[in-house]
């Protein structure tokens, strides 16, 4: 994201004239390059169709590119088979505005099935899911289903589900977009937090509050293209 990267710098995403082409001829990247070390927090921002939540999508492998290199935790993502994306993906924790959230279990059980998923111990998974819970401020509700929640609540459980496997890498797109300020102002406060302890932070957005308040590295897309 910047020129003259320090020389112990560990770079977690790079981008080398990396593009995505849907069928149809739309091209929604076109020849992107950056570099994004970790423990940053880098926004990627720019006008509505400009590319975010693409972007966001390449490099959690939800989409392949269609050109150009995009190496993520070591690993070339275009490359990797079909079998490896979930290793990969062990990596990341992944807030979305679909939050997929299960409403037929409760809040804990919401947050234990990534545990499950990679078997960990039953009294191992309870522990670390209700120390996300507690830091997000849902331990309180873990026994309610996210049905009883606010929306800025079900966004809370959404990023307590995803960095409870303790992520390199926390993802998200628009993750405020559908809040109030103040549930937007609490979900900033908990990325910036993440970001504290080391967690690499990258948020599509068009909220300005984030860059007026937390001044992170920007990526600005503009028609899928790197804005100058």
């Amino acid at each position: 994201l910047r020129p003259g990267l320090r020389r112990r710098a560990v770079r977690m995403i790079v981008a080398s004239n990396l593009s995505k082409r849907y069928p149809g001829g739309y091209e929604a990247i076109r020849d992107v390059s950056f570099a994004i070390e970790a423990g940053q927090m880098v926004l990627i921002t720019g006008h509505s169709g400009a590319g975010k939540s693409t972007l966001v999508k390449l490099i959690a492998a939800v989409e392949r590119p269609t050109s150009g290199s995009l190496v993520v935790n070591g690993q070339n993502v275009a490359a990797l088979r079909r079998s490896a994306i979930p290793y990969l993906r062990r990596h990341f924790g992944m807030v979305f505005q679909d939050q997929k959230l299960l409403f037929d279990r409760s809040v804990l059980d919401n947050v234990l099935l990534p545990l499950q998923i990679v078997g960990l111990s039953r009294r191992e998974a309870i522990r670390r899911a209700q120390a996300a819970l507690d830091k997000v401020g849902l331990l309180t509700r873990e026994k309610v289903t996210p049905i009883a929640l606010s929306g800025g609540e079900q966004q809370r459980l959404a990023i307590a589900r995803a960095v409870v496997n303790r992520p390199a890498v926390l993802l998200a797109d628009e993750p405020t977009g559908n809040l109030d300020i103040e549930s937007a102002d609490a979900i900033l406060g908990i990325f910036a937090d993440f970001h504290r302890v080391g967690v690499t932070v990258v948020v599509a957005t068009h909220d300005q509050h984030w860059i007026q308040r937390y001044h992170p590295n920007v990526l600005c897309l503009d028609h899928g293209r790197m804005a100058a």
